[in-house]
């Protein structure tokens, strides 16, 4: 596997304006910007950066400082405000020290701090203190941590990088590695086995060019040792079909805890395909770093993967890292426990990565981690022969290391529905709208349907206003088995299977029975009741596969138990729903499928039920206006309220949640109190 070389220029970044912060803070924003660019030299999280400069402090005096970048901020979308400043001297005055725990050291780092509110600084605040340049870069470059891992790393540094790079054996980062680093200031830069490199300069765009030329000068060297990779498998990987039901069980496995998003990623596709695949994922993560996310080593699936041998895997999987647990656990801080045994990569051949996560986003996160450390090993064993790698003990401190995982713990509570994936009908307005923006706003990754994709968009606006996953949509007639099918396997393509699904879609049908057309009532019996029909049959055949239940949710009607006159293809149809829902519940009860409907009444908000002459046929039928027709409903129901789609929504959001786990065949009125709609 070749690693792409890194450009001197970023193409196409935009540019941040900063106009008030010290030129050296917004050199060392910049020039983290630009390596945040590049995953080749850190992904997400990974790496940090720092320059000092003067400031003026409250009294008025001169003060030299550090500005680091803070604890798990992303240089990606680098800010001011993620470098927090230290006073240097305070810092500098800590090499005095022999040793220093983290926990003593991360105090009197604190106690540095400018503003004791800014960000919590990097762990290896003091790796940037105690080296005398005024620009630093530390990355966890692929070519850098490839020359690294294997057993004659040192040697490999020296041909690469030359004699000018000093080379530092695995230590884990804190005041022992910063310390010890600060030896070596006169020298170009380090190379820290199994972690990254470090470089600088009195010039930020200097300092920047030094790290990539170190990088392309191990690249170069990588390339001029790479054999050609071990034969590949000749299994073309599964089929579209195969790939879909081995998701389901996947996802059903690895959703037992909580629930999980499952993400392909089809970059390590042809890595995947190798005989070496195994000793690939032996050879753990190509930084340290990147198993506070991935774990240590990821799972492999088998050549011809299917949901028994593929379970059987995890399950292995769970084992092997219990007994690792086991076997160091008399290192593990007070306060910790073991973290979810699953595995957070799986390989699969001739695919390439499949990840789990809270959303897709975090999917695609993770994936990109596995790319990077999984290439580099790929690398290490074409260049090298084989790998090497930090024994499990240090392994297991860093897995377990307080000063790391305060990355994770500053992340906020998972919402309720984080892992979830709901398929919601009929999205574009109305009620189904409503339904999909309280979903989004609680976490949940969706798919949303409908027959255009106008009201779709617009959803999707609204979603992302209120800081919500951006959904999968799918347009098209939910009438159509096909289209059912491809709605429901979106998801299953997209986040690895699905927990419930919303029939939300629907159409008002008027006219006397003396007047209605066969033509019309027809109609409204493919959308309002066959649509529901296919998407039940559809659903509960996936929801099966994936082994962990699942919930329906109809949207049925008032009507359904109090007709009214002149609207009797509607009645029909929503009564019929109900049918359904109950059969769906008999029959599903023992794969914990639950089922259950909702009656809402007079819902206006974005609804495209009263058009077509709908709000004027049903004023007329009220004896009062077109314009009056909301008010007249809501004066009818006992509440006296307006009921909206939101309410709809909190029903629906309840009836998908395990808070009514113990519910299923029931029919909820949400219509502000209707006696003759009573369920009965």
């Amino acid at each position: 596997m070749k690693f792409q070389k890194v450009k001197l220029q970023q193409i196409g970044k935009k540019e941040t304006k900063l106009t008030t912060i010290p030129k050296a803070l917004e050199e060392l924003v910049s020039r983290s910007q630009f390596i945040g660019a590049d995953q080749s030299l850190v992904v997400y999280g990974g790496g940090n950066t720092s320059a000092k400069g003067e400031i003026t402090d409250h009294l008025g005096r001169k003060k030299t400082v550090l500005w680091v970048k803070g604890s798990g901020a992303d240089m990606t979308n680098a800010v001011a405000v993620d470098y927090p400043a230290l006073y240097l001297e305070e810092l500098l005055s800590l090499k005095k020290f022999e040793k220093l725990s983290d926990e003593e050291m991360t105090e009197y780092v604190g106690k540095a701090l400018v503003d004791p509110n800014s960000r919590r600084p990097s762990i290896e605040t003091l790796l940037h203190a105690f080296l005398p340049s005024k620009h630093i870069d530390h990355v966890h470059a692929d070519s850098i941590c490839a020359l690294t891992n294997h057993k004659d790393g040192k040697k490999a540094v020296a041909e690469a990088l030359g004699d000018g790079f000093a080379y530092v054996d695995w230590i884990r980062p804190g005041f022992e590695l910063s310390k010890f680093s600060s030896q070596f200031s006169e020298m170009e830069g380090i190379v820290l086995a199994h972690h990254g490199l470090i470089v600088w300069d009195e010039n930020s765009d200097v300092c920047k060019d030094k790290t990539i030329n170190a990088v392309n000068k191990a690249n170069q060297y990588l390339d001029s040792l790479a054999v050609k990779p071990a034969a590949k498998f000749d299994h073309a990987g599964p089929s579209d079909q195969e790939l879909s039901d081995l998701l389901l069980a996947l996802r059903g496995r690895l959703s037992k805890k909580s629930k999980k998003v499952l993400t392909v990623d089809n970059r390590l596709q042809e890595l995947s395909k190798r005989k070496d695949l195994s000793a690939i994922a032996e050879a753990g993560t190509s930084s340290a770093d990147h198993m506070l996310r991935i774990r240590p080593y990821s799972a492999v699936l088998p050549e011809k993967a299917d949901s028994t041998n593929s379970i059987s895997v995890i399950d292995k999987y769970v084992d092997r890292y219990t007994r690792y647990f086991e076997a160091n656990k008399s290192l593990l801080p007070k306060g910790y426990s073991m973290h979810d045994p699953d595995p957070r990569v799986v390989l699969l051949p001739g695919v390439g990565s499949i990840t789990t996560g809270s959303s897709k986003n975090e999917g695609k996160m993770l994936a990109d981690i596995a790319f990077h450390t999984h290439s580099v090993a790929g690398k290490v064993l074409d260049s090298f022969g084989s790998a090497d790698t930090i024994g499990d003990a240090e392994v297991f401190g860093f897995d377990y290391w307080p000063m790391e995982l305060y990355k994770l713990s500053s992340k906020p509570k998972p919402q309720k529905f984080a892992g979830h994936v709901f398929v919601v009908t009929g999205a574009g307005s109305g009620i189904g709208r409503g339904i999909a923006l309280e979903l989004a706003t609680q976490g949940a990754s969706l798919v949303l349907a409908d027959l255009g994709d106008e009201g779709l968009k617009e959803t999707e606006k609204l979603i992302a206003a209120s800081k919500g996953l951006t959904p999968e949509f799918v347009v098209g007639d939910q009438t159509k088995e096909s289209v059912v099918i491809e709605t429901l396997n979106s998801a299953i393509k997209n986040f690895g299977g699905f927990d419930g699904v919303v029939m939300s879609a629907g159409i008002g049908v008027s006219d006397s029975l003396e007047t209605l057309t066969l033509d019309k009532w027809n109609h409204g019996l493919a959308v309002n009741l066959s649509s529901s029909f296919l998407i039940t049959k559809h659903a509960m055949i996936n929801l099966r596969k994936q082994g962990i239940g699942g919930s329906l949710v109809y949207i049925a009607s008032k009507n359904a138990f109090s007709p009214g006159a002149g609207f009797g293809g509607y009645s029909v149809s929503k009564a019929g729903m109900l049918q359904l829902m109950r059969i769906a519940a008999l029959e599903g009860g023992s794969a914990q499928i639950r089922a259950n409907a909702i009656n809402p009444d007079a819902i206006f908000d974005n609804s495209k039920l009263w058009e077509g002459g709908i709000r004027e046929q049903r004023a007329a039928a009220h004896g009062v206006k077109p314009e009056e027709l909301e008010d007249f409903y809501a004066s009818r129901n006992m509440l006296k309220v307006h009921v909206t789609s939101k309410d709809v929504a909190l029903t629906t959001s309840y009836l998908l949640s395990d808070e009514s786990s113990r519910t299923t065949g029931a029919v909820i009125a949400v219509d502000g109190g209707v006696a003759a709609a009573f369920p009965r």
